[in-house]
């Protein structure tokens, strides 16, 4: 979910895909075109999906999948491998991991025991995998469907040393608001463009008797793509780069500015749910549910995200694109940022039929199975657009794809494990312990520094 390895250097990065988005978020239906038809034929409408990719017959034999999906993410992905079954005879068993997922593969393969394939949430841990030698590299069928179905961006950030270990089965876009349209329209505010209108639409909100922010403090991970969306936009792409390799300090005046700016509003104690006290205590999936759910008295009238806040929101009674609406993260610079997530499935133990999963999962057909389910987006650029369920979705996905190879993937996600991706460890805890004191910008500079340079391995 909180999804990296090299980065797309174009300035248009930003800009095109939020141009897109900007004008792609207005709810209007989708037009899907005569191009989106002619994917669509035989069975992109409920059922089977038809069968775009060869697979052998696999009778008799058994994987294991890992992955740290739970709830809905995870029973729909069960539905994908539920239909790999159907088609080739294996028998898959979902394994639940926990995070970071390589920890947990590490444990597995001490025991003698680890799953066919995992799918990993950062090219940080893909790079381990494979340093550590559990990886292994994809065949040539797997190879073809990449070729055919993705970006090169997309391929690009599968590989390690010029191999071909990763398919990215499933994206993220980590620069959307969710909102409560009819706290929104009680109070007048208006979608914002720029940061300086978010602080006015938040006002409103907060004048018309409504908390204007759920924050998931609980979970580091949301701290950290609050982070770089403001960043992205403020300090712009070049920067963006150079911190992600830590080629510039965390106590560089550009990173002191970005935590200036998120202290505006997670410094307000009255705009978070619960205060930063509350925050802290919040988990990411309750920091949607209570934006959308308590009727005219929610929790909180906005809450920030990706595109799979809309699994969540599918445990209340709200709508999407009518109930919950959704607007690209503000401009904080001179241009919105847009960042991009994802998780790729990488095999552990190389066979027939672990190498026939991965180019499943590589094939439009996989992931336009979970497309209609909602809460998902595929980086797959032969998925359907008509196959998301809804017109906010079916934008979203348009625009990721439209932005061909221009994407920005999440910073954290490129870091070491140890300082972007571990729970209660350097990154996550350090804005976590920012979010608690928001006035200390030194000293949460002073904190992140000293534990990307532990990671990073370099002073630099």
């Amino acid at each position: 979910m909180h999804s990296e390895s090299s980065t797309f250097r174009t300035h248009r990065a930003v800009t095109t895909l939020t141009a897109l988005l900007a004008g792609a978020l207005v709810l209007s239906a989708c037009s899907g075109g005569d191009d989106d038809k002619k994917k669509d034929d035989g069975g992109a409408s409920g059922g089977a999906t038809a069968s775009t990719v060869t697979l052998p017959k696999l009778d008799g034999a058994r994987l294991e999948v890992a992955a740290v999906w739970t709830g809905a993410e995870q029973a729909n992905f069960k539905k994908v491998l539920a239909e790999f079954e159907r088609r080739t005879g294996a028998k898959v068993t979902f394994v639940p991991a926990q995070d970071p997922i390589i920890n947990f593969l590490g444990s597995k393969i001490a025991g003698g025991q680890p799953p066919d394939v995992a799918l990993l949430p950062q090219p940080g841990a893909i790079k381990q995998a494979v340093d550590k030698g559990w990886a292994k590299p994809l065949g040539p069928e797997a190879g073809k469907e990449l070729a055919e179905n993705y970006a090169q961006g997309w391929q690009d950030i599968g590989k390690v040393g010029g191999k071909q270990y990763g398919v990215y089965y499933k994206a993220a876009n980590k620069s959307l608001i969710w909102y409560n349209a009819k706290v929104f329209e009680d109070a007048g505010a208006q979608e914002p463009k720029t940061w300086k209108d978010l602080l006015t639409a938040s006002r409103a909100v907060y004048d018309s008797g409504v908390t204007p922010f759920s924050v998931a403090g609980a979970d580091g991970w949301p701290l950290t793509d609050w982070f770089e969306n403001v960043y992205l936009s403020q300090a712009g792409p070049e920067k963006y780069d150079q911190l992600a390799q830590h080629k510039i300090k965390w106590t560089d005046p550009s990173v002191k500015q970005a935590l200036t700016t998120l202290a505006q509003l997670w410094g307000k104690k009255d705009y978070l749910a619960g205060g930063q006290t509350g925050a802290l205590q919040t988990e990411f999936p309750q920091s949607v549910t209570q934006t959308f759910s308590g009727g005219d008295q929610p929790k909180s009238a906005m809450v920030y995200e990706g595109d799979f806040v809309q699994v969540n929101i599918g445990e209340t009674k709200a709508k999407v694109g009518t109930d919950a609406k959704v607007f690209p993260f503000p401009a904080v610079g001179s241009a919105a940022p847009v960042v991009s997530g994802g998780d790729a499935a990488v095999i552990l133990k190389d066979s027939k039929a672990a190498q026939a999963l991965a180019t499943f999962l590589a094939s439009p057909d996989a992931a336009t199975i979970q497309a209609k389910l909602g809460g998902y987006l595929s980086p797959n650029k032969n998925v359907p657009v008509s196959a998301y369920p809804n017109p906010v979705q079916q934008k979203i996905a348009k625009a990721l794809i439209a932005s061909g190879d221009d994407f920005r993937f999440d910073m954290s996600d490129q870091a070491p494990q140890a300082f972007g991706g571990t729970p209660g460890k350097g990154e996550w805890k350090d804005l976590q312990d920012f979010l608690k004191n928001p006035q200390d910008v030194a000293g949460a500079q002073a904190k992140l520094e000293k534990d990307a340079a532990a990671a990073y391995g370099n002073g630099s």
